[in-house]
């Protein structure tokens, strides 16, 4: 099955190519990353690692992954991937668990897979307490609205491209990723979680490292959930 991969990366020139590097041999047809009007140099280092890249100057999570997405469908219908993964450029996923994440879509036993922190091994002091009480909220959220069990927002997933097609995503920040999970209920799309690695990511976080960020993701997630009841 011909695998694409997008890369949101914002200001992730250290950590880039070693995120890169560690995609597994052969799975992958094309990486796209997508530099999010990085101030360094993300989008050159990536280049130079020989990903595919994109500059998307509005700041924003999902308006990253949007402009991969268009990327991605812009290709001939016959020349389109079977699945979409979506990896964090800050190498606090372990790509290599990709081969693992994509199983159950090859076995069309999924339509869309996410990677669970939570069920997985986590390096101590990767995920902050707030990120954990954010995560437990959110999926207490999604259960109880949308009949969704997951136990992660992660951001480490794969989807059919025919389902995120479905899916419609419009959201251009901290909501992209409870989006994604919520209306995939709401289709009532196949989706499984498989446990992958995570460690603490190389640089400080735009969103859990800062007050502002946890703020501002925190609210966006909870207004995402209520406004799509």
């Amino acid at each position: 099955m011909r695998i694409d991969v997008i890369i949101p990366a914002f200001n992730e020139e250290q950590s880039i190519a070693r995120v890169l590097a560690e995609i597994p041999a052969g799975l992958v047809r094309e990486v796209i990353v997508v530099d999010n009007n990085s101030h360094d140099q993300t989008g050159a280092v990536a280049a130079a690692a020989g990903a595919t890249v994109l500059r998307e100057p509005r700041p924003g999570y999902g308006h990253a992954c949007l402009a991969g997405m268009a990327h991605a469908f812009a290709r001939p219908a016959a020349e389109q991937a079977d699945i979409i993964v979506f990896l964090d450029g800050d190498y606090s996923d372990f790509p290599a668990d990709m081969t693992a994440l994509v199983q159950p879509i090859v076995r069309n036993e999924a339509d869309m897979v996410i990677g669970s922190r939570a069920l997985g091994e986590r390096q101590a002091g990767s995920m902050l307490p707030q990120q954990l009480f954010g995560n437990w909220l959110a999926t207490t959220l999604l259960r109880w609205f949308y009949g969704a069990r997951f136990t992660d927002l992660g951001p480490f997933r794969a989807i059919r491209r025919e389902a995120l097609q479905r899916i419609g995503m419009q959201d251009t920040t901290y909501g992209w990723t409870v989006e994604m999970q919520l209306k995939a209920a709401k289709l009532q799309l196949r989706s499984v979680e498989v446990p992958v690695r995570y460690r603490r990511r190389i640089g400080i976080s735009k969103v859990s490292g800062t007050v502002k960020g946890t703020l501002g993701a925190g609210y966006k997630i909870l207004w995402t959930i209520f406004r799509y009841l």
